[in-house]
């Protein structure tokens, strides 16, 4: 899977990322090596399923949609 990731310059020092797809998904670093190892991470954390997405009720429909 491919994601574009955004680095910017940090006001204090250092950088910025984040993932335009990912909404929320965003992380610092003080090298642009370290703020990519960390937005990596947090995009396994943002992408890693949660016990509770995994679980539907009984009379649950599932569905997918073309946008």
């Amino acid at each position: 899977m491919n994601l574009k990731v955004i680095l910017e310059p940090s006001d204090e020092n250092g950088y910025t990322a984040y993932v335009p797809s990912l909404p929320g998904c965003i992380s610092e670093g003080d090298t642009k090596e370290e703020v990519l190892a960390n937005i990596r991470e947090a995009i396994e954390l943002y992408l890693e399923p949660v016990e509770d997405d995994l679980t539907a009720s009984a009379n649950a429909e599932q569905l997918e949609l073309a946008i």
